[in-house]
């Protein structure tokens, strides 16, 4: 889904100069601009890991490319990988755009690929400089699926595998002794972001706190977690975090990815009008009947906002 969000932010602010009068429906998207959009995501999160200086490519070949041995157990796929190091970042999605089959056609191990891809154009030492004491692998298991730690979800939006969603780095704990390694958050901003809501962890008051870093990135394309469902929230207004009368009253779109969505949800946000708690709500019974997760995302970034679904029955 972070793909997918960097997928969004070249379609309507990379490929097409300006953004006045710009309308999903205005959007023509063939085979040529989708492959095209897909590389330049996969590349943009390559370039980022890589520090902006280079990137490696890893492709699955036929031959054995490294030299089996005790401490290594075979997988039929590892072996036989076949890195690519580029030190521009046109050689990189020019590189990716020639193979791009290998990143999406059905069993070509395309996410796979890009994750080896990723820690390779990282490098191993990097990602252990980047983890802290809370956080030591990317993955873990959860009901017989790997599932992306943080570390990883920033690594994909930043270029680096910090574990925490915080501004900066903490050098002190909750109680305020110092801790022997400083914890890892985020240092600049991005060009996609990041917002987070779970209604679990608000009722056990231990809601993550995103901090400015990653709510208010360079363009208005934001990955969620929400209730630890993925899925993009986006507008089509470039200047919307850049000026702040554009926050007033504005549209985002909101994709999840399920099948039970049929079309992208339209919301208006209008952060001016009365607050959204003395609206009363629309029930006295289920919580996410009356404040849906969706709407509670969003005022993580804008604190009090009202949401108008425009027809839409809410949901998330």
């Amino acid at each position: 889904m972070v793909v997918q969000a960097r997928i969004i932010k070249y379609l309507l602010f990379i490929r097409q100069s300006g953004s006045d009068g710009r309308t999903l429906h205005s959007l023509t998207v063939g085979q040529k601009d989708q492959d095209g959009a897909l590389a330049a995501a996969l590349t943009d999160s390559l370039w980022l890991a890589g520090q902006e200086v280079s990137a490696t490519v890893t492709l699955v070949t036929e031959d054995y490319c490294i030299t089996p041995h005790l401490d290594y157990k075979l997988d039929n796929f590892t072996e036989r990988l076949q890195l690519f190091t580029f030190n521009r970042k046109d050689a990189v999605m020019k590189f990716i755009l020639e193979h791009i089959q290998c990143f999406k056609e059905e069993g070509s191990h395309g996410v796979i690929l890009f994750l080896y891809s990723l820690i390779c154009s990282r490098s191993v030492d990097r990602l252990k400089e980047d983890l802290d004491s809370t956080t030591s692998h990317l993955l873990y298991l959860s009901l017989g699926n790997f599932v992306c730690r943080q570390a990883l979800l920033n690594l994909l939006l930043t270029g680096k595998a910090s574990p925490n969603v915080f501004n900066g780095t903490r050098s002190s704990g909750a109680d305020g002794r110092p801790l022997d390694r400083p914890l890892q958050g985020v240092l600049h901003r991005c060009d996609v972001g990041y917002l987070h809501w779970s209604r679990e962890q608000m009722e056990r008051g231990r809601l993550l706190q995103v901090g400015s870093m990653l709510r208010t990135p360079r363009f208005p394309v934001w990955f969620c977690s929400i209730n630890s469902g993925s899925s993009v929230l986006f507008g089509l207004n470039e200047s919307l975090l850049s000026d702040w009368r554009m926050e007033h009253l504005f549209h985002l779109f909101y994709y999840n990815g399920q099948s039970s969505q049929r079309t992208t949800a339209r919301l208006t946000v209008d952060t001016h009008s009365h607050h959204w708690e003395a609206s009363g709500g629309r029930s006295d019974g289920d919580p996410e009947t009356r404040f849906p997760s969706l709407e509670m995302t969003i005022r993580t970034k804008w604190d009090g906002a009202a949401i108008d679904w425009n027809g839409t029955a809410p949901f998330y």
